[in-house]
């Protein structure tokens, strides 16, 4: 019973789920490369996590087995992410990181699931793609952050390998979701390397099969 409530209570606020969650990886991605890496700066990262992490939540969250999902891998994530930041514990930022890769993953999973189904484009079904979209390269950002924990020095910045922030792999996630990068940033060994192609990949991927999904949804003239 208090899973049901706690999910309905949660469709009720983010009624258009879709929508909120694209605004939440909107300000993610737009924000958090303007703040500074120092403790009130991680604070200020830490709290649009959170808004991402539950907008991700409550959008994968629509059936009870999904939601019960999303709270196995939200709760642990946010938990691990504040111990981290208050305690100065890198273990458990990287088991942060693991588990909101996870959540991200499953948000994914539904978010493709839902655009791509024979049924009436709706906006909402218009704002899953454009979150979806943000997604990748929100998801893609934790896993060049796990690469450069188990194989340090894995990117360059400038030609020169560097230790970098979590805000360095959202820029360069989406550099290469957008197939400008290489340019200031680039990978180094072979992980991140075989992280950049999927990434391309899944996003030119992603992109064509929407085109051809959007123009099958209005019937040819006569």
């Amino acid at each position: 019973m208090a899973i049901r409530a706690t999910r309905a209570a949660l469709g009720r606020i983010f009624f258009q789920r879709c929508f909120y969650l694209f605004v939440a990886l909107l300000v993610l991605v737009a924000g958090v490369p303007l703040i500074e890496p120092t403790p009130h700066g991680r604070i200020a990262v830490n709290f649009i996590s959170l808004f991402v992490i539950v907008a991700a939540a409550a959008t994968l969250g629509r059936t009870a087995v999904s939601f019960v999902i999303a709270l196995l891998l939200a709760v642990p994530a946010l938990a691990l992410q504040w111990v981290a930041l208050k305690g100065n514990h890198p273990d458990m930022l990287i088991w942060s990181w693991a588990f909101a890769s996870g959540l991200y993953l499953a948000t994914l999973s539904y978010l493709l699931g839902y655009v791509f189904q024979r049924d009436v484009m709706t906006a909402d079904r218009l704002w899953g793609a454009a979150a979806a979209y943000l997604m990748i390269g929100v998801l893609w950002t934790y896993l060049y952050a796990l690469v450069e924990h188990f194989y340090p020095l894995s990117f360059s910045v400038g030609g020169v390998a560097s230790d970098l922030e979590v805000a360095d792999f959202l820029y360069f996630s989406f550099t290469v979701l957008t197939s400008t990068g290489f340019g200031d940033m680039a990978p180094l060994s072979r992980p991140a390397r075989s992280l950049c192609i999927l990434e391309q990949l899944v996003g030119a991927l992603f992109i064509s099969i929407l085109i051809a999904r959007l123009a099958g949804v209005y019937p040819p003239r006569r």
